[in-house]
């Protein structure tokens, strides 16, 4: 059974920085490409970014430049390091294994003014 669980959220002030974890567990990690998505209240989810499974990263305009998305096999874990953050980043970020339609169930990032 696939699992995803992200962990790393909580709250920081604005220009601040997290790095989120999402550990996978079986699957063949290293033959999936992974996403990021997040939810913020009363929108729809949007898609922040993605790793192939060699490691080629690919983001939104949104995140383009702040974010950086990371990928270790060894640890079946794909990170998500998020700087200068702003408030309209505050979301529930998800990951996802885009082949499988996977997700885990979301770890909360608020960003105060």
């Amino acid at each position: 059974q696939v699992q995803l669980v992200e962990s790393g959220g909580g709250l920081v002030q604005a220009g601040g920085s997290l790095r989120l974890s999402c550990a996978a567990s079986g699957t063949r990690f290293r033959d999936n490409a992974m996403s990021w998505y997040r939810q913020a209240p009363g929108k729809q989810r949007e898609w922040v970014g993605g790793t192939t499974s060699g490691g080629d990263t690919v983001y939104a305009d949104s995140t383009k430049g702040r974010f950086t998305i990371s990928r270790d096999n060894a640890k079946n874990t794909v990170y998500l390091q998020m700087n200068s953050l702003k408030p309209e980043d505050t979301a529930v970020y998800y990951c996802k294994i885009p082949s499988i339609g996977q997700r885990g169930q979301g770890t909360q990032v608020t960003v105060s003014s």
